[in-house]
């Protein structure tokens, strides 16, 4: 199952999650939406609301700019950026 995560009218990075067929647990989901925030216009706001929904939902209209999506039945959460924590989720170079 793959979800993908976009600040709620906020100008900001999308975050895909794959999750091998699976349900995504709601931590991953917690996690990719503060990642989202973070790397959003609102970075040092607070409860900050992110959507998330099931990649299937997800389309880009044609002729749309880059990055450009809709999406429909969707979920949002709401979260407070915290950089201690995006840098736990950094993927670390061996």
């Amino acid at each position: 199952m793959t979800y993908g995560c976009h600040t709620k009218n906020i100008p900001g990075s999308h975050v895909i999650i794959k999750c091998a067929g699976k349900e995504v647990p709601d931590n991953t989901v917690f996690e990719g939406a503060m990642l989202a925030a973070f790397f959003s216009k609102s970075k040092l706001s607070s409860q900050v609301p992110v959507d998330y929904t099931k990649r299937k939902n997800v389309k880009k209209p044609s002729g749309s700019k880059p990055g450009m999506v809709i999406y429909e039945t969707n979920s949002t959460i709401y979260v407070t950026p915290e950089e201690e924590t995006v840098a736990k989720l950094k993927v670390k170079s061996e």
